[in-house]
């Protein structure tokens, strides 16, 4: 009975094993991954986009709930999703790896024996040729036409397009190459984004980043040891359209802290390297310079605060928060570079260069809502449960008086947003996507066929293409004319 049961249970795992590793079940996984990663896109993600999350649950505390117990917020690391991932994996190499290893034998391997019946092959025709030659003068063309032949006492056996079923293999085994080199960054690489002001110093710790993501086996210790400080930033547009045409960010590097800093130059996809870490330079902006005074003249706030930018002219958005003062004050601000006006826009910026600067405020009391324990956006200001005071728009060095204090616009400094990433398996996926391409075009483009010839009676000669490949008419005429030559 245990025998019965234990032979039961094998075939049991061998039956899952076969539908496991068959193409029809990777295929499936993979349309399946592929609709998985669908709520990635369509729902903020807690490691890119925290706060957007938090806004999330605040709109909808309901629905964001629910769709938390099911990892929607964090599907690519979700139990869900990484089965998937994980079942295609091993159905991939399951699939894979066998048919690899008999390809690998068949490349060793001559081709069949001539059939017996040629007639009932494709292209069949009987050639008007001297028997005594024919298979050395088919045989000579055969192996220039870069055929592998096997030549028998009386016929020939010949075969090419073994590279048709090599691009396909090729193709699989680079897709699981791809899923390596996914798998070597989610569990090992690190991605984070920090905008600094020109002037200012990054130290590449936890606390300088604005959003900050580890693999699995990643932590805070993993970070490389170097500093920035941003020297200088220049950009330049053209004139007529006002699009980018060249941004040039130089920085003092230490590497590591406390080196001698060395002069480094990043443009757009000429990143700075320290092994495996890339710094990327990725957008840029304007932060406003303003002070802010209370009633006694006493000095709350001075300093850079970054805003957004909106649109391609850098019209840009922002907030400044100032807890310290009694009451609580908010500026909601928009920076215009190039003041211009319309009815139907309002005001906004003509060109991303500061050549007429405006600072438009909207000034807030209340609570500013800082000591609730919910993170918020520094850019964006809740004015939900706040009152104004005032609005004005700032000339440079302009002054505004609203009651409980002034803000003076000082001037503005370019910012810039750096995107540092660690990605150690990206060299596995660009030489899986390479290998992938390369194996796609051998498999589409070769023709696998078969021409036998034999001599008996007669010289017979017939085919036989694989998958239907066109071509195979024409070589066999060619080979006929040839043997029918005086």
């Amino acid at each position: 009975m245990s025998a019965v049961n234990e032979l039961n249970t094998r075939g049991s795992f061998r039956w899952i094993w076969r539908q496991l590793t068959s193409m029809r079940t990777a295929i499936i996984l993979l349309l399946l991954m592929g609709f998985a990663a669908i709520p990635g896109s369509l729902f903020p993600q807690r490691n890119q986009n925290p706060m957007r999350v938090q806004q999330y649950f605040t709109d909808n505390p309901g629905l964001a709930k629910f769709l938390d117990r099911l990892s929607i917020f964090d599907v690519y690391s979700s139990p869900w999703f990484s089965a998937i991932y994980l079942l295609l994996f091993i159905s991939l190499i399951g699939c894979v790896l066998p048919r690899t290893i008999d390809h690998l034998r068949t490349l060793r391997a001559v081709p069949p024996l001539t059939p017996k019946y040629l007639e009932k092959m494709e292209f069949y025709s009987v050639v008007a040729t001297d028997k005594s030659s024919a298979l050395d003068r088919a045989e000579a063309y055969l192996r220039a036409s870069h055929f592998r032949v096997r030549r028998e006492e009386s016929s020939i056996s010949a075969e090419k397009g073994y590279i048709r079923e090599s691009g396909n293999l090729l193709f699989h085994l680079s897709l699981i190459l791809i899923l390596v080199g996914v798998g070597v960054g989610g569990l090992l690489g690190m991605k984070g984004e920090a905008i600094i002001n020109v002037g200012d110093r990054f130290i590449n710790t936890p606390t300088s980043y604005d959003s900050l993501s580890f693999g699995k086996f990643q932590g805070e210790g993993s970070l490389p040891p170097f500093a920035l400080t941003v020297k200088s930033f220049t950009a330049k547009y053209d004139l007529q359209t006002s699009a980018p045409m060249d941004y040039t960010l130089t920085v003092e590097a230490a590497n590591p802290v406390g080196s001698a800093p060395k002069t480094q130059v990043i443009k757009v996809n000429h990143p700075l390297t320290y092994g495996n870490t890339n710094i990327y330079l990725q957008a840029n902006g304007y932060s406003p310079v303003v002070t802010v005074r209370n009633k006694s003249g006493d000095l709350v706030f001075k300093g850079a605060v970054v805003f957004l930018p909106q649109d391609g002219n850098l019209t840009s958005i922002g907030a400044i928060k100032l807890p310290d003062m009694s009451p609580q004050i908010g500026f909601v601000g928009s920076f215009i570079p190039t003041y211009d006006r319309s009815k139907s826009r309002g005001a906004f910026s003509s060109f991303p260069e500061v050549l007429d600067p405006r600072l438009l405020l909207s000034v807030w009391e209340g609570n500013l809502g800082l000591d609730t324990g919910n993170p918020q956006s520094v850019y964006r200001l809740d004015t939900s449960k706040m009152k104004r005071l005032g609005l004005k728009q700032l000339v440079l060095g302009e002054s505004y008086d609203f009651g409980e204090g002034s803000i003076t616009f000082n001037g503005y400094t370019p910012w810039v947003n750096l995107q540092i990433v660690d990605d150690p398996g990206k060299l596995y996926s660009l030489l899986g996507a390479t290998l992938a391409i390369l194996g796609l075009l051998a498999s589409l483009f070769t023709r696998q066929r078969r021409i036998w010839i034999k001599v008996g009676d007669r010289v017979e000669i017939a085919g036989l293409a694989k998958n239907g490949a066109p071509g195979l008419e024409v070589e066999i005429r060619v080979l006929k004319n040839l043997l029918e030559e005086k």
